[in-house]
């Protein structure tokens, strides 16, 4: 729909170089092939409303380049004795982008009541909002003035802060979400303001001219396109037509990499390649609870740990995209990812000597994977060959697999675990005992009573660095133990032109567009 600006909103709708090389607009241009279905914050689940929404919304706190949470609408905050009092301080200064149901110009001013709105439908039934959760342990919210807000929780949660980063956090206004469908006439605090959306051909955004951070942003205008074919894509990208693309695609993947992962010589004048941690860590993982098969052995486990090359696998399997996982679940790019953690380096010598020990006679173990990773899979089993460990693989649908992990019917199993929010408690809370699945995330239905208490005070802890100390020395339980089998930290490429500078980046794989600017 087009709104209140005719003149600009028809440029937009052109899709003609020319025409906006004439009126000298900077306009970022990306594609999201997985389309996006929502413009309302309280659904954003997946990585295309994600980005999308960041371009609109603001919340309390924001992430850095380094995952550090820092100021956004509240300038400052302070956590009481008992760490379950948050008080923040809001900017005085933040307007919502202008719509007829606030029947004043230019938009209005956001007060701390709208995050008690916002943060109340966020947890509403009938909103039914996917990030609901981000509340479960929010105890009460209200606002003694305009300019302060207070959240009690029910129990003392160190990761707080990451989560009120999260979309899901956004502030909206009460006004519009009752004057109309929000979906798709979205109103927020933003860099961009909505401009038009046709779906699955065009979204649109414009500057926000009253946007708080001073001089921000840089660019006119944001402009998604929905092109399905990837290929398609990155000719478009070729030709300037889109000014980035995420991953990397195997229909072009042999054209833009060379063999050991560099950007091919050919496009180092046109394209910049941005490779970065990403919160996701690929692991192998161990029933630890009525285990019978040769896995319920701590030197098997190690064992297994020692008997592949990581380095070799990431090189063959991957092009050398991601890190190998030598040191602890806890990924590269969080603050309490760990180098001198002691993990397991490949040493198949030590492998064997570990397998004598226990006696192992040759009995068959069987992973259990999805036909996505049988190739890393059966790498491993390759390798474990020759040390002399049988592995069988037993593939099943993603859906069977998810559900048979869930339930504790595989004694070894591949996992993956992306983070919801920039803190290290989201990967130990995999190995916390009142997590056991299928009502939480142990998977492993690891059971150790020092490390429940280190979680637990873990999540008491506000003081970021004693909470990192904890962190790593949880991860090295965990490595110590065996208990699961760490095969590499993921990481993001993007592809930028070369005439896109300050394009910022973190290890949540946020797109961040308020500090880019574009050469003419």
């Amino acid at each position: 729909m087009l709104r209140r600006f005719p003149i600009i909103g028809l440029l937009f709708l052109l899709s003609c170089a020319e025409v906006y090389d004439n009126y000298d607009l900077k306009i970022f241009k990306y594609n999201e092939s997985a389309g996006v279905n929502t413009l309302d914050p309280a659904y954003a689940k997946d990585q295309a409303i994600i980005w999308a929404t960041s371009q609109l919304f603001n919340g309390l706190v924001q992430l850095d380049d380094s995952l550090n949470v820092k100021p956004s609408i509240a300038y400052d905050w302070q956590i009481d004795s008992s760490a379950t009092l948050y008080t923040f301080f809001l900017r005085k200064d933040v307007y919502f982008h202008e719509h007829d149901a606030f029947k004043i110009k230019n938009g209005r001013k956001v007060v701390a009541n709208d995050f008690v709105y916002s943060f109340g439908r966020l947890n509403d039934p009938k909103v039914a909002s996917p990030g609901s959760w981000v509340m479960n342990n929010v105890k009460s919210v209200w606002s003694s003035n305009d300019t302060t807000l207070h959240i009690r929780l029910h129990n003392p949660f160190g990761p707080f802060l990451g989560l009120l980063s999260m979309n899901y956090c956004s502030v909206v206004p009460e006004e519009v979400i009752e004057h109309g469908n929000f979906r798709d006439e979205p109103i927020g605090t933003g860099p961009f303001v909505f401009q038009y959306w046709k779906e699955n051909v065009k979204l649109v955004f414009r500057k926000n001219e009253r946007y708080f951070e001073d001089g921000l942003p840089h660019l006119d205008a944001v402009a998604i396109s929905f092109i399905k074919d990837k290929q398609t894509v990155f000719l478009e990208f070729l030709k300037g037509n889109i000014d980035f693309i995420s991953g990397l695609d195997a229909s072009y993947k042999d054209e833009l990499l060379d063999y050991d992962g560099n950007l091919q010589e050919k496009y180092t004048t046109k394209v910049q390649m941005q490779s970065i941690p990403y919160l996701n860590t690929e692991y192998l993982g161990f029933l630890m609870e009525g285990n019978e098969s040769p896995t319920k052995h701590l030197a098997l486990r190690q064992a297994i740990n020692l008997g592949f090359d990581r380095k070799k696998m990431i090189k063959f399997l991957r092009n050398d995209i991601g890190t190998p996982a030598n040191k602890g679940f806890i990924p590269k790019g969080l603050p309490a990812y760990n180098e001198r953690l002691k993990g397991f380096e490949y040493n198949p010598e030590k492998a064997k000597e570990l397998l004598k020990s226990i006696d192992y006679s040759g009995q068959i173990i069987v992973l259990h994977t999805t036909s996505s990773y049988l190739d890393l899979c059966q790498f491993i089993q390759s390798e474990l060959e020759k040390i002399g460990l049988n592995l069988s693989i037993s593939v099943s649908p993603p859906s069977t697999h998810r559900q048979q992990v869930a339930t504790s019917k595989f004694n070894f199993f591949r996992g993956s675990w992306i983070a919801d929010y920039a803190d290290a408690e989201n990967y130990m809370a995999l190995f916390y005992s009142k997590n056991f699945c299928p009502s939480g995330p142990n998977y492993t239905h690891y059971n150790n009573a020092r490390f429940d208490a280190l979680y637990e005070q873990a999540n008491s802890e506000t003081n970021l660095r004693k909470r990192l100390d904890i962190y790593r020395t949880m991860d090295q339980m965990i490595v110590d133990a065996a208990v699961v089998v760490p095969l590499y930290y993921d990481q993001v490429l993007r592809f930028v032109s070369n005439d896109i500078e300050d394009f910022d980046c973190n290890a949540m794989n946020m797109l961040n567009l308020k500090n880019v600017r574009k050469k003419q």
